[in-house]
């Protein structure tokens, strides 16, 4: 019995079967182009998919929105309804016409406070440029400089999410 690492002396020498580079890559080669068709594949399926997303989510978002504008809509129908009733009694009693419109812009006043929009009328307070747009300027001693003194028009929402802003008078030192 012989060790490994020595030659077998038994029989004629045989050189070790060496494969050249050629003949190992070939096989290599083969079994990769399934691997890249198989990728290839892969790939077109999911930019497939990738495409019925984006068209799903389209229409997805488009569904939303409907739905959003025709609750925003029908919760203004009260609205209208009550205003009808006004115009339907303005032959009655002036006061009790002035008493019914001021209830309905109150209660359009709350239903934009409902929808994230309140009303923004705040007098005395320091100006803030986010929520007010200055329209007049007025000397008055009785006021620090910079202090809202006259709302002339309502605001809606916050800081950060306003339909607009509010329309003011600020003070300023005579002088």
């Amino acid at each position: 019995m012989t060790a490994p690492w020595e030659p077998d002396t038994d029989g004629p020498e045989q050189e070790p079967e060496v494969e050249s580079d050629a003949e190992s890559a070939e096989p290599e080669a083969k079994q990769q182009e399934p691997d890249v068709a198989e990728l290839e594949d892969r790939w077109r399926r999911a930019l497939a998919d990738l495409d019925n997303l984006r068209k799903r989510h389209a229409r997805e978002l488009e569904r939303v929105r409907a739905e959003e504008r025709a609750s925003v809509t029908a919760a203004w129908l009260p609205l209208i309804d009550n205003l009808e009733l006004a115009l339907e009694h303005a032959e009655a009693d002036p006061r009790s016409v002035l008493d019914g419109v001021r209830a309905i812009r109150e209660q359009a006043v709350n239903l934009l406070a409902q929808l994230g929009y309140p009303r923004r009328d705040e007098v005395g307070v320091p100006f803030d440029p986010n929520q007010h747009e200055v329209v007049n300027v007025v000397e008055t001693p009785d006021a620090d400089p910079g202090t809202v003194i006259r709302v002339l028009r309502p605001g809606y929402g916050d800081a950060d999410k306003q339909l607009r802003p509010v329309a003011v008078a600020v003070s300023r030192k005579p002088g």
